[in-house]
């Protein structure tokens, strides 16, 4: 008889990359959908430019978080801090705002990555230990 298999924990599955930098791009959408009015108000731009370009880039970063069990989301993820930051061409403003949201980013990135690491290590111990 095979034993039965082993109940999968949902611990670890949980991914602490992805819940940041879900959020990081959820705060993201709602600050890059503010800047639309801002471009039309303050600085200007034509609203058939703004409104394509920043309810756009929204919509994008809602997408890409919903997209993060993929690895591939990431890389659109840091394009994203990209276009992002190259708002401020059309309003400058965009350059401090997507700025301080690159840096979330990048620190959201890379600690994930970093707890993931050491969460895998961590279970991979405590599952040797286990079997002793």
């Amino acid at each position: 008889m095979s034993a039965a298999p082993t109940p999968v924990d949902p611990e670890r599955e949980r991914s602490p990359r992805r819940a940041m930098c879900a959020a990081v791009l959820s705060l993201e959408a709602i600050a890059v959908g503010l800047s639309t009015p801002v471009m039309i108000g303050v600085s200007g731009i034509r609203a058939g430019v703004a409104l394509p370009v920043g309810l756009g880039l929204a919509l994008a970063c809602v997408l890409v978080a919903g997209m993060l069990r993929r690895e591939s989301a990431y890389v659109l993820g840091h394009a994203l801090q990209v276009g992002a930051v190259a708002l401020g061409l059309l309003a400058p403003l965009m350059f401090v705002v997507a700025g301080i949201f690159a840096l979330l980013w990048g620190t959201a990135y890379g600690l994930g990555r970093k707890i993931e690491r050491e969460r895998a290590e961590a279970f991979s111990a405590y599952d040797r230990q286990r079997e002793l």
